[in-house]
Order: structure tokens, then C-alpha cells, then sequence
């Protein structure tokens, strides 16, 4: 039977070290998440795949926050953040900054996850919306395309913290 790893056996970065890492081309746009447990496993997420920033917009909630901090472990004293009042203008610096902006919403026309192959060397910005009512639709509007999660149960939804993990591992995965 294999044996569980122990902390000190992980190999683990620190947060100055996290930073100092080279850029991996992704950032995580939070729309107006209403739940700060859901924005701190949000930036777990983002630590465990070397997200470059998280940008919290809107009502989303900003740290310090004992609430992010208990599902976020830490991770957001590793991966740097910015707050926007307006989503509207983080996708507009996102763009400017060279990302290829991606809302991860049910759209017509949305690209199947199974179906995204990130361009090598590529800069994309992943935003993920609200718990009830997704991303907003002028941010859809504003995205150069969205990407689906494909589902085959009743529900059709996903938790949004569920959501980034599954987006960013087929972002750093890529199968094609």
C-alpha cells in the first residue's frame, strides 16, 4: 500500500518563491462571487496551478477575510490580487495587457472545455460569475469567447470554486 506523502516531503514553494516564479500566462477573473469561501478556494485553485493574479470584482470579497483565508489556506498571501468595482475594467486591462479574455459560461455558441487547446505561450483570462446568475452578460459580451463545462447530469451548474479547478487543470493540461 503506498504511503501518504508528508507536508515537508511535497517539495512545497513559498510564497516569496511563488511570486518569483516565472509567469504561467493565466489570471482568474471572480465576477461578483457573492461567497468568500468560494473566493478563497478560488484562489487555492489559483496557487495550486501558478495562476499569475486573481481579480476580484464587483461585491466579490478582498483580503484579508478570516472567511477566504479558512478555504484558501494561505494562498491568498501567494497569489497577487487587484479589486475592480466594474468587471468591465479588468476585461478592458486584461486586453491591454495581451490576454485573450474567456468567460466560463453556458453561452450560445461557447466552446466545449474538452474542445479548448490554449495556444502555447498564449495569455488567457479566465472569468468565472456570480453563484445565481453567472457571468454578467456585457462581461460575456465583452469576452473574445466562452468556454463550457460540458455536464450530463439534471443540474446543469457547477459550484463556481468547482468550476476554476476544473477550467485551470484542462488550461495547464492541455489534451490536444
Amino acid at each position: 500500500m503506498p504511503r501518504k506523502l508528508l507536508n515537508i516531503e511535497l517539495g512545497r514553494v513559498s510564497a516569496e518563491e511563488y511570486r518569483a516564479l516565472p509567469e504561467s500566462g493565466l489570471a482568474v477573473v471572480l465576477d461578483n462571487v457573492r461567497s468568500a469561501h468560494n473566493v478563497g478556494s478560488a484562489f487555492r485553485s489559483s496557487d495550486a496551478f501558478k495562476v499569475d493574479r486573481v481579480l476580484l470584482c464587483g461585491i466579490t470579497a478582498v483580503p484579508p477575510s478570516a472567511e477566504i483565508h479558512k478555504s484558501a489556506l494561505g494562498a491568498e498571501l501567494s497569489v497577487p490580487f487587484a479589486h475592480f468595482d466594474d468587471t468591465l475594467d479588468a476585461v478592458r486591462e486584461l486586453k491591454a495587457a495581451g490576454y485573450t479574455v474567456v468567460s466560463v459560461e453556458q453561452t450560445v455558441g461557447s466552446v466545449k472545455l474538452d474542445e479548448f487547446a490554449p495556444a502555447p505561450g498564449g495569455r488567457y483570462a479566465f472569468i468565472f460569475g456570480n453563484e445565481v446568475d453567472g457571468v454578467r452578460q456585457d462581461v460575456v459580451d465583452a469576452s473574445d469567447f466562452a468556454l463550457e463545462i460540458p455536464q450530463y447530469g439534471t443540474k446543469h451548474s457547477l459550484n463556481v470554486s468547482v468550476s476554476v479547478g476544473i477550467v485551470l487543470w484542462a488550461a495547464t493540461h492541455p489534451s490536444k
